[in-house]
């Protein structure tokens, strides 16, 4: 019995140095950082204005109430997945285009790594978000077309953020890549229901932080494409142009995608 509780604290050892080692890696590999990623003129003025959006958002309103407001959502959203989610205290957790207030807020238990575009933006100009707030969290400033981590994760969260980024195609690539098989992949999309709207905003447009336009069964088809099976489509929010849903998938396929 011994014996094997030294085993098991040496694997445990081993785990946390490899995630420490690997932590550093993924450091040095940020200084090369959006050299291969396409930045789009849409995407560039849809990153301005969101920025804009966050600060204009947030100016009046209180930091520890909003706060509180916006942890008690995602602790809604992971009950709300909990059955197909699977997620269990000590997985390395990935939260992908975190905003200054994303899901990471209610990952204390795990190893997070959270990443944003306008993370840097969030920290100088928004008192609501500091690095130093959430000191078990590892964060960097990146695009998840660029983001590149030695780290495989148990389980990929992508709130918000898919309808933002500039390569739709390389975006789901890279979190089927990031993810262990049989690991999760949570997005959450703003998804068309009114085809005559999806096809007027691809061609002209109107929804100005959103550069990808979109219906549910074209975001599912994203993901099992590539390998991956829906387990849960939440309805979470319905509106007129768009409805918001939270898909859960599981990586199934055992053969890597070939990165482009």
């Amino acid at each position: 019995m011994a014996k094997r509780l030294l085993f098991i604290n040496a694997g445990i050892i081993i785990k946390h140095q490899y995630f420490a080692t690997s932590l550093k890696n993924l450091t040095f590999a940020r200084s090369y950082k959006y050299l291969s990623m396409k930045k789009t003129l849409r995407w560039r003025v849809a990153q301005w204005f969101e920025a804009r959006w966050w600060k204009k958002y947030l100016h009046r309103k209180d930091m520890s109430s909003y706060l509180k407001s916006k942890k008690s959502y995602w602790d809604s959203i992971l009950v709300l997945i909990n059955k197909t989610l699977d997620l269990k205290p000590g997985q390395v957790v990935l939260d992908a285009g975190c905003g200054p207030a994303g899901i990471f807020i209610s990952l204390a238990d795990y190893k997070v790594i959270a990443f944003d575009p306008l993370l840097d933006t969030y920290h100088q100009t928004l008192p609501h978000f500091k690095k130093e707030m959430y000191p078990d969290v590892t964060f960097f400033t990146d695009t998840l077309e660029s983001f590149k981590s030695p780290i495989m994760f148990d389980v990929i969260f992508c709130m918000n953020a898919i309808n933002h980024v500039s390569q739709l195609d390389e975006a789901f690539l890279k979190l089927y890549n990031q993810a262990k098989q049989g690991s999760r992949i949570v997005v959450s999309i703003d998804a068309h229901n009114r085809q005559f709207f999806k096809h007027l905003f691809r061609m002209q447009p109107a929804d100005i932080l959103h550069p990808h336009q979109y219906d549910l069964p074209e975001y599912e088809a994203m993901l099992t494409t590539l390998g991956c099976t829906i387990l849960q489509t939440e309805l979470v929010k319905q509106e007129f142009l768009f409805n918001h849903y939270i898909l859960v998938a599981k990586r199934t396929d055992y053969s890597e995608a070939t990165n482009k």
